[in-house]
């Protein structure tokens, strides 16, 4: 799909940008932009859509967003609100894949960071603990000048690089055939899902926020994203439910009805066949 073109800033003197955000919400539009994209959050928690997938995301996220590859962070309800305090924290690294030269990649000790770049095209997600150890260098990085600077950066890189601790998330599928008028539909209709999935959406009330007929919407919305839009909603709702669960805060028949189900018959089988758990055995291994 070709979503939103989004121009990242970088000063005349400096070849790569690091910068952390405290922001009240993440950037919350579908886009993409040439440069690979390095996120570590901090604080904030709520829905993320890189390619054709879509996890949730909370403090201790540490994603690799390749050149190009649509991305979305949509921040929970609650950092919208009118009175809200919350704030969401990320630092955040943007280089082009050739920014140090045309033969630098090619060098044989950098094989593993030109690997890693070109496997991040498809969006790369870390866990264990070199989550910590990127955190402690993008801070260093922060303070960094000239020649250190550049060098934390391919110590990072080399890290990400090493990490037997990854999960590529988008498929292989192309994301960059859509007009501007389709980018600016799809857009549409992510925001509109995201920001009402807790109730009952018609077909109808989703076509129209696409500008498009309920008859023609499910296989314009399936050619577009490789998926139903029924699967879709399902995967913001059971994705809604596991961050309630993981609280432990409300009992699992409310954070049924939280997320948007309305039996719970059909949510006990949702759940089970996207996370292999049924709600109760999720929560207990999550506690």
């Amino acid at each position: 799909m070709k979503p939103h073109f989004l121009k990242v800033p970088l000063r005349q003197d400096l070849s790569f940008s690091v910068r952390r955000d405290v922001v009240p919400h993440f950037y919350n539009r579908w886009h993409f932009h040439p440069e690979v994209e390095l996120v570590c959050i901090e604080a904030g928690s709520g829905t993320q859509v890189i390619g054709d997938s879509l996890l949730n995301f909370g403090p201790g996220e540490l994603i690799l967003v390749g050149a190009n590859l649509p991305h979305y962070w949509r921040c929970e309800e609650k950092y919208f609100q009118p009175d809200s305090a919350l704030r969401a924290v990320a630092s955040v690294v943007h280089f082009r894949e050739d920014f140090w030269g045309e033969r630098f990649l090619e060098l044989p000790e950098n094989r593993g960071i030109r690997d890693l770049i070109g496997a991040a095209r498809r969006g790369l997600r870390f866990g264990g603990s070199v989550r910590e150890e990127i955190a402690l260098l993008l801070g260093e990085m922060l303070l960094a000048t000239d020649r250190r600077r550049l060098l934390l950066l391919q110590e990072v890189l080399g890290l990400l690089a090493e990490s037997q601790e990854r999960q590529v998330l988008s498929s292989a599928a192309s994301f960059l055939s859509l007009s501007e008028d389709e980018t600016e539909r799809i857009h549409k209709i992510y925001a509109y899902s995201l920001a009402h999935f807790q109730r009952k959406i018609t077909l109808e009330e989703i076509a129209g926020e696409a500008a498009i007929s309920p008859h023609s919407f499910c296989r314009y919305f399936k050619s577009r994203t490789g998926k139903t839009y029924t699967q879709f909603l399902l995967e913001i709702r059971v994705g809604h439910a596991c961050r309630l669960l993981q609280t432990g805060e409300l009992p699992i028949a409310q954070v049924c009805f939280e997320s948007g189900f309305f039996n719970f018959s059909s949510f006990n089988k949702s759940f089970k066949a996207l996370t292999g758990k049924n709600p109760l055995k999720y929560q207990q291994c999550h506690r």
